[in-house]
C-alpha cells in the first residue's frame, strides 16, 4: 500500500451492486489516486457461431463490449465529483485473471480491488478461480471486498509472524503492519496485531518421557509474546491490541477477526503456484476462506508477477 497512485477496480458482471468501486473511491479521495474500472468479457458461444464470418463475429464482440462499456459508465456516474480521475475499460479475453494482471503490469497500477461472491443460502463467501489466481500471482496488493461495512472507530487486523527469524518474513511483517496503519488512518480504525504460534507437538510428549509439555508450551508462548511486543513497540501499537494465540493461523486469525468484528484483515501471501500450491496450499488462502470481512493480501518484497506485458497469449 506504499504510495498508491493508480487503482484498478475489477467488476463482477453478474451483479448490479459493485462494492469494490465504493471501497476504491474511499482510498482515492484520501490519497489522490486515479481509478480505472475494468471488466474482462468472454462468451464462448460467440466463438462457436460458425454461421458467421470472422468479421461478423468480431463485430458482435465489439457490440457486447460497447454495451458493457455503457453499463460501466452508468455505474461510475454517481462517483464523478471532480476529485478523482475515473475511467473505464472493457475488453474481450478468455482468461480474466491474465487480462487483469496484464492491465496491471502494462499500466503500472498499484492496487487491485475486487468484490467477492456471497452465496445467498449458505451466507458463505465463494471465491472464484480468478480471485485465487490474483492472490497467488499479483505482485501488487489485492483487496477482496465483501459486504462487511467499514465504519469509523472500527478494527483492522495485521496478521504477522512475530516469532520468525527469516529476513523475508520479517520484512513482510513490517509491510503488513505499515499497510494496516495506513488504511486505519483513512477510516480512523484501530490496528490489532495477531500472531498465531504452534501448540506442543503431541509426538514429542509421547516419545520423550522427561519432556515437559506445559513448560515447553509456556516457553514458546513467552517467546512469541516478547517478539510481538518488540514489533508492536516499533509502531506504537498498544499491548491491548496485540493478540498472541495458540493454534494454526487459519483457525486463530478468523477467530480474533470474529471477536473484534474486524472490517479488514491484512496478511501476506507467498504466491505459491503449480503443483506445490495444489499439494500444500497457501496459509493465506486457508485464512481468507474463513473470514467474513475484507482481505488485503501482500507479497514479499521482490516478488515478480509471472504475467508480463510481452506475453503473446493476450
Amino acid at each position: 500500500m506504499e504510495n498508491v497512485k493508480s487503482i484498478l477496480v475489477v467488476l463482477d458482471p453478474s451483479r448490479e451492486e459493485q462494492p469494490a468501486i465504493a471501497r476504491a473511491m474511499v482510498f482515492a479521495r484520501q490519497t489522490g489516486a486515479k481509478v480505472k474500472v475494468f471488466l474482462s468479457i468472454y462468451d464462448f458461444s460467440y466463438e462457436m457461431t460458425t454461421m458467421l464470418s470472422a468479421e461478423e463475429r468480431e463485430a458482435m464482440r465489439r457490440g457486447v463490449i460497447q454495451q458493457r462499456h455503457e453499463w460501466m459508465e452508468g455505474l461510475i456516474a454517481p462517483y464523478h465529483d471532480g476529485l478523482v480521475q475515473l475511467d473505464v475499460k472493457a475488453l474481450w479475453h478468455n482468461r480474466p485473471y491474465e487480462a487483469i494482471l496484464r492491465e496491471v503490469v502494462t499500466h503500472e497500477h498499484d492496487l487491485i480491488v475486487k468484490s467477492t461472491h456471497t452465496h445467498d443460502k449458505l451466507k458463505a463467501v465463494i471465491f472464484t478461480p480468478t480471485d485465487w489466481h490474483l492472490i497467488r500471482k499479483s505482485a501488487v496488493p489485492v483487496l477482496l471486498v465483501k459486504e462487511h461495512e467499514w465504519r469509523g472507530d472500527g478494527h483492522i487486523i495485521a496478521a504477522v509472524n512475530a516469532g520468525t527469524e527469516d529476513e523475508a518474513h520479517l520484512s513482510l511483517n513490517h509491510r503488513i503492519t505499515e499497510s494496516a496503519l495506513k488504511l486505519a488512518g483513512l477510516t480512523d480504525a484501530h490496528v490489532h496485531l495477531v500472531n498465531a504460534y504452534p501448540g506442543t507437538p503431541i509426538n514429542i510428549a509421547i516419545e520423550i518421557p522427561d519432556f515437559d509439555p506445559a513448560g515447553y508450551g509456556e516457553a514458546v508462548r513467552d517467546y512469541h509474546v516478547q517478539e510481538m511486543a518488540k514489533h508492536a513497540a516499533r509502531y506504537a501499537i498498544p499491548a491491548g491490541q496485540c493478540h498472541v494465540v495458540e493454534g494454526l493461523p487459519e483457525d486463530a486469525i478468523p477467530r480474533v477477526a470474529d471477536e473484534l468484528d474486524a472490517q479488514l484483515v491484512v496478511l501476506g501471501s507467498v504466491g505459491r503456484t503449480g503443483l506445490t500450491a495444489a499439494l500444500i496450499g497457501n496459509t493465506a488462502e486457508h485464512i481468507i476462506d474463513r473470514l467474513d470481512c475484507d482481505v488485503l493480501t501482500l507479497k514479499p518484497a521482490g516478488f515478480v508477477c509471472p504475467i508480463q506485458p510481452e506475453d503473446d497469449d493476450f
